[in-house]
């Protein structure tokens, strides 16, 4: 079981969404990071080597579906999670999706705090 705090990247264009979701986050003890747009969140990613990644579906520069595939390719973010967050139904997703979870917004922030303790309790320590 994880002690430490996940490492959470938050990809929204919509930065009140973002700065809302990142206060979120750090009040519940996790460490977390934005970014505003598909290139910038792969650029913050590779740097930043997020445990989970909360992405928005629509984006300028790239959509999220792409950004999510350009992350799953990224060296060190094999065991990354990559949940998507957007205003669209599951629906709209590719099948086979790229995503490991899908919230609509408005996020509902006891379960999405809730899926993330989840994860920190299956996630193995960090080395």
């Amino acid at each position: 079981m994880r002690t430490e705090p996940l490492r959470v990247l938050v990809v929204d264009d919509a930065e009140d969404t973002a700065r809302m979701l990142r206060g979120l986050l750090k009040g519940a003890g996790h460490e977390a990071r934005i970014a505003f747009d598909g290139p910038g969140a792969i650029e913050a990613a590779a740097a930043f080597r997020p445990d989970v990644v909360l992405l928005d579906l629509t984006l300028p520069g790239m959509g999220g579906v792409e950004v999510a595939e350009g992350l799953r390719r990224l060296p060190g973010l094999a065991g990354c999670t990559i949940a998507v967050v957007t205003g669209y139904g599951e629906d709209v997703l590719p099948s086979p999706s790229p995503f490991d979870r899908h919230f609509l917004k408005p996020v509902d922030h006891d379960a999405l705090l809730a899926y993330l303790a989840s994860l920190r309790a299956a996630a193995p320590p960090r080395p």
